[in-house]
């Protein structure tokens, strides 16, 4: 497994560093495309729903049930899984609303008239808003690439899609609040380090107090319940406020099908 650190890492890196694609979408293109952001959000959701319920979960119930027996392993799975949607779920509910990051903007924003006092302190706030929900995905992303590196790229390339408007939702506030273009554009891209620095965290933690390779099936069922949320709760809501419901459910489906196909090109 630890030949695979380094590669997890990366995956991470990539994934939470694309935050800064999306700031560059918002400095640089006129018009937000909201078809595609429909499409893309529900695509990414897709796959991790798709890869969550069907693949990562199975693994962490097979892994708990070689140790405990199939029924207790499966109790401790599904335990496990609901742990991982409470703990994001708690992580959500301590943002207020006005400052998630997660609540999506458009990039003809960054020309309505601002509050520059209000949004300054909002912008802070953003700032730590956004690593403390980065800190999961971050750890969803390296724990599922630690386990299975040809999992770990389709989950990455997921959160990668998810980061992307993320960094329009990221950087608008940020610019109100400094009033500088640049300033916005870096601290919407450093703030998606706090994903590498979550899987590099939550790593130390689960070997410095567990036998990684005996209990690896409970953090791997957490990752499926975090992905699961982060899907329903914040991607399929984010594609549905650009407007394009069917595209939503298009991008949704077309996202569980190459997962699947994945997949089956490994079995």
């Amino acid at each position: 497994m630890n030949d695979n650190v380094m590669f997890a890492l990366g995956l991470t890196v990539f994934a939470g560093l694309s935050t800064g694609i999306g700031s560059a979408i918002a400095f640089f293109a006129k018009r937000t495309d909201t078809k595609f952001l429909s499409l893309s959000l529900g695509f990414s959701a897709g796959v991790m729903i798709y890869v969550s319920m069907i693949e990562i979960f199975a693994k962490a119930r097979d892994s708990l049930s070689l140790i405990y027996g199939y029924k207790t392993g499966y109790w401790l799975t599904a335990i496990s899984f609901f742990m991982g949607i409470l703990l994001i779920a708690l992580i959500d509910k301590l943002i207020p609303a006005f400052e998630n990051p997660h609540e999506m903007h458009k990039v003809e924003e960054l020309n309505k008239p601002v509050n520059y006092d209000e949004l300054k302190r909002m912008g802070l706030v953003s700032a730590l808003a956004i690593g403390i929900h980065n800190f999961p995905e971050g750890f969803a992303t390296f724990t599922s690439a630690l386990s299975d590196p040809k999992l770990g790229i389709s989950i990455a390339v997921a959160i990668a899609i998810h980061n992307i408007p993320e960094g329009i939702a990221v950087s608008v506030p940020l610019f109100y609040a400094t009033g500088s273009r640049k300033k916005a554009f870096f601290w919407s891209f450093v703030s998606g380090l706090s994903e590498p620095l979550g899987a590099i965290i939550g790593f130390i933690l689960l070997s410095s107090f567990v036998n990684l390779e005996r209990f690896f099936g409970i953090p791997f069922a957490m990752v499926a319940g975090i992905m699961v949320f982060i899907s329903l709760d914040e991607l399929l809501p984010a594609a549905e406020k650009y407007g394009h419901h069917h595209l939503t459910i298009y991008g949704l489906l077309a996202g569980m099908l190459v997962m699947a196909l994945s997949l089956l090109m490994f079995v």
